[in-house]
């Protein structure tokens, strides 16, 4: 059974279809990867598999259980977590602080258990300070965890994301355009990261305009074209795919300031995989 399940999923915005009937299956314990050109719907599929939106028809499951109608806050309890294309760090909290405010669920107890300090609290406080130390030092992030998050370089803010995603220790991770803005060297040391997250156990869906990066990590590769599913396959087979190439050449062909498609700028580098 897959971990993630689309089915026939709709979405129309005053009249403009955003999405025409989409069905993909995201597997447990993969890193799928989704491209297309700008507008082709793909933010829109990741605001309904998240919840921040609702689909006019289909469905979407997620561990086998329709979660369709759920708000987000309930699919983040089941076990998903998600980044966004914009930085959304709080940057008046420590870098700790912003990692522990995604374990909000584990820190159980009421107002007066914390206004008295009790025993169970001070531990639960103690337990969560060291997991978020830990997920910061897996990122990388270890020596800057009582800095003011908005100290941190861009990149390093964008790993901080991931991190807060991380502390909710979710078995899907949505990672919305986690290259975007990032140098070719920053987006090696995430890519290496995102390696190391699946080998954790998380299952990664990524959206992602960086061609050489999606084409390096994913296992499987889902292709959106003006609200459509036009392929789906391992990198190679999509970077071959007929259609794949000509819905990239025509943006191509439509924008006077791009010399090449994205298909045709597919960087080379290596990633780390241990």
């Amino acid at each position: 059974m897959a971990l993630l399940s689309i089915e026939n999923i709709r979405k129309e915005y005053d009249g403009i279809i955003a999405l025409d009937r989409i069905s993909l299956k995201v597997e447990k314990g993969s890193i799928t990867g989704l491209i297309g050109p700008n507008g082709a719907g793909k933010s829109t599929l990741f605001h309904l598999i998240s919840g921040v939106e609702k689909p006019d028809s289909g469905k979407i499951y997620f561990k086998g259980r329709d979660i369709t109608s759920m708000e987000p806050h309930e699919r983040s309890t089941l076990g998903m977590g998600r980044t966004f294309q914009t930085i959304q760090v709080w940057g008046n909290m420590t870098v700790v602080e912003n990692i522990m405010a995604g374990m909000n669920q584990k820190l159980k107890g009421g107002m007066l258990s914390y206004g008295l300090w009790l025993p169970r609290i001070r531990r639960s406080e103690k337990g969560a300070l060291q997991e978020a130390k830990e997920i910061l030092d897996s990122l990388g992030l270890l020596g800057k965890w009582e800095s003011m998050a908005s100290q941190l370089p861009y990149g390093k803010q964008k790993l901080l994301e991931i991190g807060r995603a991380l502390a909710m220790k979710p078995d899907l991770l949505l990672l919305d355009e986690p290259a975007s803005g990032l140098t070719l060297n920053e987006i090696r040391h995430l890519s290496e990261k995102i390696i190391h997250i699946r080998q954790e156990g998380v299952t990664v869906f990524i959206v992602e305009h960086h061609m050489g990066m999606v084409m390096e990590l994913a296992d499987e590769i889902a292709v959106l074209h003006n609200g459509e599913l036009i392929a789906e396959g391992t990198p190679e087979a999509v970077r071959r795919n007929p259609e794949v190439i000509e819905a990239y050449l025509t943006r191509r062909s439509r924008d006077p300031h791009s010399t090449l498609s994205p298909m045709e700028k597919v960087s080379q580098y290596e990633i780390k995989k241990k």
